[in-house]
């Protein structure tokens, strides 16, 4: 059992009050096409909450999810993935789904069974509220990725669209990422519009070189590069931008934000 990290920080703690969060953050559902990827952030809901809720009710969420998002702690191994058990929120607990879990291990040797990287890393467990309103039912397996370097993350995302690919139809991929982090709006959106390009392209590798290159405060580049190359081995081939904001729109504050964006991957 992962207990959470964040509760009552970047969320709500008290399921009545989580569940009205998330609520107000979610329009009704749209009448989208499945998606085999989204691209959601990962800050409190007060500042990103808005993003993730447009992005999550612009394609039906399936029972099974996998969840890539960024190592900010440094803890465990680089490539870690929590093999089975549950994780609690305040709206119930999610199982891991262990079947999965072990295919996708099996699929690369990058990928390791460990917890100890998700512990207290925030990425992936603000996401579970928002994926049980949207579905009760939903499994996941937490992935947890640091960089290994530009073909090898392409090497392990094909190795994971292709694990997706054999277990048919019904999974998910959600990337977990902010983007711009402490910037000015305008300086923000012209680094963002570079990352976009990229991520809208469904360009995985043109993604990993536009955030270094341009040194962009991209804070999940690594699971978004993982995240496109299995979306491109399952047949996506472009990127709709659902929503993008910062923390300006919050605060007032236009002179020092973290930008936010939310995509679907079809």
């Amino acid at each position: 059992m992962r207990s959470p990290a964040v509760a009552g920080l970047f969320y709500p703690a008290e399921a009545d009050a989580l569940r009205a969060a998330v609520d107000g953050a979610l329009p009704a559902p749209s009448k989208a096409p499945p998606a085999v990827a989204l691209v959601v952030p990962h800050a409190g809901y007060l500042y990103s909450g808005a993003t993730a809720g447009r992005t999550y009710a612009a394609a039906p969420i399936p029972d099974g999810v996998v969840l890539l998002g960024p190592n900010h702690t440094g803890l465990g191994c680089p490539a870690a993935v929590w093999p089975a058990g549950r994780w609690r929120t305040p709206l119930g607990d999610v199982p891991v789904d262990a079947e999965m879990a072990g295919l996708l291990l099996a699929s690369h040797p990058a990928l390791e069974a460990d917890t100890a990287a998700h512990l207290r890393e925030h990425a992936l467990e603000v996401q579970l509220p928002f994926l049980l309103r949207r579905n009760p039912r939903v499994r996941i397996v937490p992935v947890c990725l640091a960089d290994l370097g530009e073909q090898a993350l392409l090497e392990l995302g094909a190795a994971l669209g292709r694990a997706l690919e054999g277990a048919g139809d019904g999974w998910l991929v959600v990337i977990s990422t902010d983007m711009t982090h402490y910037a000015s709006r305008q300086e923000a959106r012209r680094q963002d519009r570079l990352a976009l390009d990229r991520l809208e392209a469904v360009d995985a590798a043109g993604l990993y070189r536009t955030v270094r290159e341009h040194r962009i405060t991209m804070c999940g580049v690594v699971p978004a590069v993982v995240g496109l190359a299995a979306a491109v081995c399952r047949g996506a081939t472009r990127a709709r931008l659902v929503d993008y904001s910062c923390s300006g729109d919050v605060t007032g504050d236009d002179g020092d934000v973290v930008a936010y964006a939310g995509l679907t991957v079809a």
